[in-house]
């Protein structure tokens, strides 16, 4: 009897594996319940007219932020808020909302003692300590300026954008804060989008319109001219200085950009920046430790999709979704695309696995998302919210519609996602045309919540009701030598054979921000049997025997402390 090469035995092995994995029974699927209206969070986001988009950016923005701005161990919310032509015009652009959790699953709004009431035609938010005060400052993403508040930790906020130098003028999408050069200090990456001349908009009618499925629609981004990102270097004292060119990471191409995320993607303890540009290849520059970047998205597979074309790259994040401790990305994308799936390889090469991971979606306009846990089986699942920009698909009876629900992938743990949208719950069902989404355990009870910012509506606010009895543990990090936020910290939880790796971040997906405590679910383990923290400064921390079902404060200094039981 001829016995099977080597090679053939193993890829028969995988084979029976992957269908046996496939076979097993499945997993409980988290439910959502939409508590927006019960919590009191009143807001009705207005961008440009509800049924009819004369104009690109008319369809975009609407993004939202989960923040602790008091420090009182529970994520707040805040709301961007759109605007119209006509108010726009005339100086009556409203302002964002910010909500404060009271700790019983309801909040308050906050806005006006705050002072978070400068108007503008708001896009996104990103947040971060950029003066390492130990309360989270909040920066706004504007169609031009842009706007950075400086929480004064008292409850108030105050407008510091002339004095720190980053009120761009332009059209802004998404922003993040990060630390390239191990300062101590946070940065700040700003995407850029379209240059946009109010005075001299075609009038509708005009015949300067494009077309889509045989109707006429607003133009862009493609026959627009894009506007150049922005890298502002925190100079330590409340000024920051544009340095995209000086250290090498300039949009020479003035791509049109729409997310942007920073991570250590080669894992040599520096962060990196990944940007999704819209229908342009996307950007990584990656760092070279000695305060400079050099861009390597196409040599690195992350520039285009696996069959060499542009995408209209929205939302990204990027994290380790299969545990081999090594960071995948994910980017969303337009209809009849895919959002798509990068694996890495290691030695900076990704590979496009949207197809063999099961989790291409061809009709479906994607906007925010994030890698997260959301079952606590200890694997990273994904979730995108989606929507569309042409009004007139509503009704229109084809297969691509103007509302759509959102997306739940869950991770079967053999480098495969399984389509759970329909089973999480009447309320995940519900269609809207959604944009920017932020992602946090808002009710402190172990999973992760997610805050969804729909267009010309209102927000919805999905619960995770696990059915489960899956374990967690979460971690809320304080930086002394680095960042006071502990942005770009890699901490990695073992239990048993199973090793898990999450980065610090709070800007993921487009145009929002999320709450920065990493979250793990560890199954049915009672306890992190090792923890072990890299902190941006070099510092490694470890830890044994750490206790489940319970979140924690992970001090560079201090170490290890309990916060909530």
């Amino acid at each position: 009897m001829r016995r099977l090469p080597a090679a053939v035995c193993a890829a028969l092995l995988a084979t029976l594996a992957l269908l046996a994995a496939r076979a097993a029974p499945e997993g409980a699927v988290p439910q959502f319940t939409d508590v927006a209206a019960a919590a009191g969070i009143r807001f009705h986001h207005v961008n440009g007219p509800e049924d009819e988009k004369r104009y690109i950016f008319e369809a975009k923005g609407g993004g939202a932020a989960f923040f602790d701005y008091d420090n009182d161990g529970w994520e707040d919310i805040l709301l961007v808020q759109g605007s119209t032509l006509e108010r726009h015009r005339g100086g009556d652009d409203p302002h964002c909302s910010l909500f404060r959790n009271r700790h019983d699953g309801t909040f308050e709004d906050v806005t006006g003692k705050a002072g978070l009431t400068r108007r503008g035609w708001g896009m996104g938010v990103a947040v971060g300590d950029y003066d390492n005060d130990g309360f989270a400052d909040v920066y706004l993403t504007c169609l031009g300026p842009n706007v950075l508040y400086r929480n004064n930790g008292d409850g108030t906020f105050t407008d510091v954008t002339a004095r720190a130098g980053v009120g761009d003028p332009r059209w802004s999408t998404s922003a993040a804060f990060g630390d390239y050069d191990g300062d101590g200090y946070l940065d700040l990456y700003v995407c850029n989008y379209l240059e946009i001349d109010f005075d001299r908009l075609p009038a509708p009618g005009s015949g300067r319109f494009c077309s889509y499925l045989g109707r006429p629609v607003m133009c862009g981004p493609r026959g627009i001219t894009g506007a150049p990102d922005s890298l502002y270097h925190n100079n330590g004292d409340g000024t920051f200085t544009e340095v995209s060119e000086k250290v090498g990471a300039a949009d020479r191409a003035r791509y049109p950009g729409l997310g942007v995320v920073w991570s250590d993607i080669d894992g040599d303890g520096d962060l990196d920046i990944l940007v999704a540009n819209d229908a342009a290849p996307n950007l990584l520059f990656v760092n070279n430790g000695k305060g400079g970047f050099e861009e390597k998205g196409l040599a690195a597979g992350l520039a285009l999709s696996g069959d060499g074309r542009e995408q209209a790259g929205m939302g990204v994040d990027v994290a380790d979704y299969d545990n081999d401790g090594r960071m995948d990305a994910f980017i969303t994308h337009f209809a009849a695309d895919y959002s798509t799936l990068y694996h890495n390889q290691g030695n900076l090469v990704f590979e496009d696995v949207t197809l063999q991971a099961g989790v291409a979606k061809w009709v479906l306009v994607s906007w925010g998302t994030r890698f997260a846990d959301f079952d606590n089986d200890g694997w990273k699942d994904i979730y995108h919210a989606n929507g569309h920009v042409y009004p007139f698909l509503r009704g229109a009876g084809l297969r691509e519609t103007y509302t759509e629900s959102g997306t739940l992938l869950l991770n079967r743990r053999d480098g495969t996602f399984r389509d759970a949208s329909r089973s999480a719950g009447p309320d995940f069902q519900v269609r809207k045309c959604s944009r920017g989404v932020a992602f946090a355990d808002f009710d402190n009870d172990g999973d992760i919540d997610i805050l969804v910012s729909n267009l010309n509506e209102a927000p919805q606010l999905l619960r995770n009701d696990r059915t489960d009895r899956n374990h967690w543990i979460e971690f809320r990090a304080r930086g002394r030598r680095s960042n006071r936020d502990g942005i770009g910290a890699r901490i990695t939880v073992v239990t048993g054979g199973l090793s898990q790796v999450w980065e610090v971040k709070r800007s993921v997906g487009i145009y929002s921000s999320s709450d920065p405590r990493a979250h793990f679910g560890l199954g049915g383990a009672t306890r992190a049997d090792r923890v072990r923290v890299r902190w941006p400064s070099g510092k490694v921390q470890e830890f044994r025997g750490v206790a489940a079902d319970s979140i924690y404060a992970l001090d560079e200094d201090e170490g290890l402390r309990l916060l909530r039981p």
